[in-house]
């Protein structure tokens, strides 16, 4: 009996002693559910209920501050030394540079350049347009090229690409370049228009040129590449910003088009961006099942990250002013969310044929401005700086916001139609009195 009652004694005892355990686990649960979030956030996801904002920043982002993440940053600008635009009167315009490269001890930059007897009528007005008078700011195009020593003081050497004999695919123009190195030799890739821009949009596929140096002499290869969608596909008139990239040992060729349109929406078209593969620069290219790959975005502009691809991803779209990132190429997400990004930019991106499992990033590039000195015909390039590298870390250019003066401001004023809306408004609430 005395051996009975011990052992029951033992089990009552260590019974109670693992309820009271239970019961002390469960009250410092609930003391930290109940705790504030604490000040110092911390680098790991708190066991706690949060909020659907706060577990965001654990799921959603690498880092919990955007300013710890590689692939965030400001952007700085510098106006480029050795260019002239006429007074910026509309008759020669630098637009739509690509990436740089740096070859032959300089670095290299193409871009869509028009020098005309007189600017642009306007893409509503297409039907006017002539052999002499452009419709758009791209219209009756050649690709130049200039080089520089520093990147802040550039050559222009001239036309790189003329526009080709008709019918050839680009006889209108030839704009919005980009640059390819593989195998030894160089290609320009290039928005070929066979028509004004405006007499049915910007309707163009995207045709090549090759060449031994990037000095030249450049080659048409007089043919489509990258040619437009069926009937009612996404890219069935627009494809634009041809940009490509090495990976995997292949070309990985992204580009954007236009669609959606819709007169009652502004803007009327919606802009994305889809992927393009060859194993030869000069195709056949295949394009990707999941196209489009960027929901947003009005220019193409990528680099390698790490052993995936990154994409600055500016204007248009749900996403826009976002920096974005796709470990398999494809599949893109939010990296960081930022503000006046490069338009149109064309980086300088070292590796950007190397076929690196380790993309280093960037730090500069050449982008443009439209409606340069308020004239909507008058684009010229600018250099903008950025810390989106592993290889430096610059804390000035991680701040989170930038201070506009008034002048900006006040330049994004009322029109007249809305002015008078406000005014009937007013008016309508005097009478309620």
């Amino acid at each position: 009996m005395k051996r009975i009652f011990f052992l029951l004694t033992a089990s009552l005892f260590l019974f109670s002693c693992q309820q009271n355990k239970t019961t002390e686990a469960v009250e410092a649960t609930e003391t930290t559910t109940n705790e504030e979030f604490p000040f110092f956030i911390p680098s790991e996801k708190p066991n706690r209920p949060l909020s659907a904002a706060v577990e965001r920043n654990y799921d959603a982002y690498e880092n919990i501050r955007p300013e710890q993440s590689e692939l965030y940053t400001q952007f700085k600008y510098t106006k480029l030394k050795g260019f002239d635009y006429n007074g910026g009167d509309g008759t020669i315009t630098r637009r739509d540079p690509s990436k740089v490269i740096y070859e032959n001890g300089k670095y290299y930059v193409y871009y869509t350049g028009r020098k005309s007897p007189v600017r642009p009528v306007g893409m509503s007005r297409a039907k006017e347009a002539t052999d002499v008078i452009p419709s758009a700011d791209w219209d009756l195009s050649d690709i130049w090229y200039a080089t520089s020593e520093d990147g802040f003081t550039w050559k222009e050497e001239g036309i790189a690409v003329p526009r080709p004999p008709k019918p050839e695919p680009g006889w209108r123009s030839v704009t919005t370049t980009d640059i390819l190195k593989f195998n030894g030799k160089y290609y320009l890739y290039f928005q070929a228009f066979m028509e004004a821009s405006g007499l049915r949009g910007d309707f163009c596929p995207v045709s090549v040129a090759w060449a031994d140096s990037p000095d030249g002499p450049w080659h048409h290869t007089g043919k489509i590449v990258i040619p437009n969608g069926p009937d009612g596909s996404w890219d069935q008139f627009s494809i634009h910003d041809p940009y490509p990239l090495v990976h995997d040992g292949k070309i990985y060729l992204y580009y954007k088009g236009d669609f959606d349109k819709r007169p009652e929406l502004k803007p009327s078209k919606i802009r994305m961006q889809g992927l393009a593969i060859a194993e030869d620069p000069l195709g056949p290219f295949v394009k990707h099942p999941l196209n489009p790959v960027i929901n947003s975005g009005h220019e193409t502009t990528l680099f390698p990250f790490k052993e995936g691809v990154a994409a600055i991803v500016q204007r248009d779209g749900q996403e826009h002013n976002t920096i974005q990132y796709a470990k398999d190429w494809v599949n893109f997400e939010i990296a960081s969310i930022t503000e006046l990004l490069p338009v149109a930019g064309g980086p300088f991106v070292p590796d950007a044929f190397t076929d690196t499992k380790d993309g280093r990033g960037i730090t500069w590039g050449i982008s443009h401005i439209i409606n340069a000195d308020g004239n909507w015909n008058h684009t010229m390039l600018v250099r903008f700086d950025c810390d989106l590298s592993q290889d430096i870390h610059d804390d000035d250019m991680k701040h989170h916001h930038y201070n506009y003066s008034p002048e900006f401001h006040f330049s994004h004023r009322l029109n007249g139609k809305q002015k008078d809306r406000i005014k009937k408004q007013t008016e309508a609430l005097k009478h309620q009195e």
